[in-house]
């Protein structure tokens, strides 16, 4: 593919190398990224909850895991995978990161990994623990390939490998999570259902087993998702009329449980997402 790679520095702050998600990923990876920091102080980073799973290749020092709100697997990590969150994290890094990373959507999780999202959610979890074949000798091949296009390359082999041999989604859960995506998590789950044709309790189990979290979770935290740009240039009252929050309390209530701050302190710490190492 050309001109798939978008370099981006801040100084200081790490570079990211972008790559362009080939058509096949579509709805299944929502971006994947070059990733290399120097500091020369530890760093705590806040990660706030998100719809995107983190896959993450590790060519340098371990990232510890220091705190989860919602979720297992605290401890030091080197290449690992954290299913969706419906929490903050807390981590912690000294000297360096160099890693790739690849978002996976939650459908992607069930259709590339062959894993059942449940399995997977509010979890941090060895990455070849999780998937075998993203083990030691592909960090190495990758570490080896020494360029990122190079990298990139073969992580798009490696994850077509994985989408031919992949186990297919629910054309209904499938479906379900594209309409609360498109609707920024604002459409009614009981219509969605409805729709569906099956009962109540069939689809809530099978999303649930797919996607990781029921379909009312997954709507609250698509519109967390949503709240948390539109904050960046909204009061807080006009983004809780806007994005289907009952009230502002309501707002303040579900930025503090997946940010762990209120609307005020999200904006100026401007925490790191998946939605911005992706762009």
């Amino acid at each position: 593919m050309k001109n798939d790679v978008v370099i981006e520095t801040t100084a200081p702050g790490p570079v990211l190398v972008r790559h362009r998600v080939r058509p096949e990923f579509a709805g299944l990876v929502a971006g994947i990224v070059g990733h290399h920091e120097r500091v020369d102080r530890p760093v705590v980073r806040r990660q706030v909850a998100g719809t995107l799973i983190p896959l993450v290749l590790s060519f340098g020092r371990p990232l510890d895991v220091v705190d989860l709100s919602a979720g297992e697997g605290t401890g030091r990590h080197m290449s690992f995978v954290a299913g969706i969150m419906p929490g903050h994290a807390t981590t912690k890094f000294e000297a360096e990161q160099h890693c790739l990373q690849v978002y996976l959507t939650p459908l992607g999780v069930t259709r590339l990994l062959g894993l059942p999202g449940r399995e997977l959610a509010a979890r941090v979890v060895e990455l070849a623990d999780a998937v075998p074949v993203f083990d030691d000798r592909l960090v190495e091949q990758l570490w080896a390939a020494r360029t990122w296009p190079r990298r990139f390359a073969l992580i798009d082999r490696v994850l077509l490998d994985l989408l031919r041999r992949g186990r297919p989604v629910e054309p209904f859960v499938g479906w379900m999570w594209r309409q609360i995506g498109r609707s920024g998590g604002r459409v009614r789950i009981g219509d969605l259902v409805e729709q569906t044709g099956w009962s109540q309790r069939h689809v809530t189990s099978r999303f649930t087993e797919q996607v990781g979290i029921g379909p009312k979770a997954a709507a609250s935290l698509v519109r967390f998702e949503r709240a948390a740009v539109a904050l960046r240039s909204l009061p807080a009252a006009d983004v809780a009329a806007r994005l289907g929050f009952s009230d502002q309390s309501h707002l303040v209530r579900e930025v503090r449980r997946y940010a762990g701050w209120t609307p005020t302190a999200l904006v100026g710490s401007d925490p790191t997402t998946a939605q911005a190492a992706i762009g």
